[in-house]
């Protein structure tokens, strides 16, 4: 089996907290604006919902390739009304939709990928655009040597092309290369195309109601409760 050369991690959910920092931006937004008491939790869930299917309409033809900045921007006008946020101006339009930007780390994963990058080549392979991502990783200082968007692409994951293109662009073969992703259908979707896989937990990603599927894989190569773990067990692996 090849050494593990470099790794690639999934960014929201992994990474960084997208539905507590939305949740975290809201009351801000209130106060500014003016706006009347919002269920943000329900507001950031709803927004979320919206990713897949966007990006499912790219895909089929139906809309032409389009950023995530703006297939957050199409479907956060689409929950305007519903969440009494039609009054708000373009400019304010604008700042939230770029809360996605500011996306807080989880509290591990800034030492975590300082750990590996000692060790590693890290970057982002990520549906985030290429702004988007640079933007993310100086405001919660996350010490990418690299970030990697689906954007030189022009494919979203879990497409194949995002995976090999990675490998690619880092000059390192498949199995030298290991995906990170809370996300099993990332993961799996990886692993077809011959990259090393590691699953890291992130139990609240939905918040503390919701249900995770956070079972361990034997067919993993990895499985983690953080990017700190995930670190010490690569350390234990070399």
């Amino acid at each position: 089996m090849r050494a593990i050369r470099a790794l690639a991690f999934d960014v929201f959910g992994t990474v960084v907290d997208w539905r507590g920092s939305i949740i975290a931006e809201g009351p801000a937004l209130e106060r500014e604006c003016g706006l009347p008491s919002i269920d943000w939790p329900r507001f950031a869930d709803a927004w979320r919902a919206g990713y897949t299917p966007a990006m499912d309409r790219v895909r089929r033809g139906e809309l032409p390739w389009l950023k995530i900045d703006q297939l957050h921007r199409m479907i956060l006008d689409g929950l305007l009304r519903d969440f009494g946020l039609a009054g708000l101006s373009e400019a304010a339009l604008d700042h939230l939709n770029r809360v996605w930007h500011r996306l807080r780390p989880w509290p591990d994963s800034v030492p975590g990928l300082t750990r590996l990058q000692r060790r590693f080549v890290i970057t982002t392979l990520s549906n985030g655009n290429m702004s988007l991502l640079v933007n993310m990783a100086r405001n919660a200082g996350l010490p990418w040597d690299c970030v990697i968007s689906a954007e030189l692409f022009r494919h979203y994951k879990p497409d194949p092309e995002t995976y090999r293109g990675c490998a690619e662009l880092l000059d390192v073969a498949p199995g030298e290369l290991l995906m990170v992703a809370s996300h099993k259908s990332d993961l799996r979707a990886a692993k077809r195309v011959g990259l090393r896989i590691a699953f890291v937990r992130r139990p609240m990603e939905f918040g503390s109601s919701a249900t995770a599927d956070l079972k361990a894989e034997a067919d993993f190569d990895f499985n983690a409760d953080s990017i700190e773990e995930l670190a010490a067990l690569l350390s234990d692996h070399a």
